[in-house]
């Protein structure tokens, strides 16, 4: 199944352009939103449209994950707890309410002894790593997918801004760069 692109002439340039900016900034709201499988929508687009589209998915892409964890970085804890309590996940609210508590610069290690076990301790003291893996696990969405992966990262707090962009960037690359190179 292949797919019309229209041809771009000067008396629908202005339409085309607002057709794929408005398309983009839906596709970065979308897949920024928990469990919501914004890397199967950007393989779709990649699929449908070929490595033209690449450099549009990727960027997306990026942009929602990053979308997902600034709003992360923003939910008070102290609301979450609250809200964990009153649903009566009291486990949960016990969690968040310590995390809440705890400086962002102990919350890396306030969460491996909390979790306590080895391999827990190897996950958290290689969180990028394992965010970039399970960006990149099949049926992620199970786990909230990437918008929910990132929204996590961002309300943890034991991710920093731009060791996360990095991230992201080497994690979200291989499918459009395939596509652009296989092309």
């Amino acid at each position: 199944m292949s797919v019309t692109i229209p041809e771009m002439r000067p008396m629908n340039e202005p339409l085309i352009h607002k057709l794929v900016m408005g398309s983009l900034i839906l596709f970065v709201v979308t897949a920024a939103i928990p469990f919501v499988p914004g890397a199967e929508i950007g393989f779709a687009l990649l699929l449908m449209f070929g490595g033209k589209a690449s450099p549009i998915v990727y960027a997306g892409m990026v942009g929602a994950l990053i979308l997902s964890f600034s709003i992360g970085r923003f939910v008070p804890l102290p609301l979450l707890a609250r809200l964990s309590y009153w649903l009566r996940l009291r486990r949960t609210a016990s969690f968040v309410d310590a995390l809440a508590k705890t400086p962002r610069h102990d919350r890396a290690e306030m969460i491996s002894e909390k979790l306590n076990s080895r391999l827990s301790h190897v996950a958290v003291r290689n969180r990028y790593v394992v965010l970039a893996l399970l960006l990149n696990l099949p049926g992620n969405s199970v786990i909230g997918g990437g918008g929910g992966l990132a929204f996590m990262a961002g309300l943890s707090g034991i991710y920093s801004f731009w060791a996360f962009l990095i991230t992201v960037l080497i994690a979200v690359a291989p499918f459009p760069l395939m596509f652009m190179v296989l092309e």
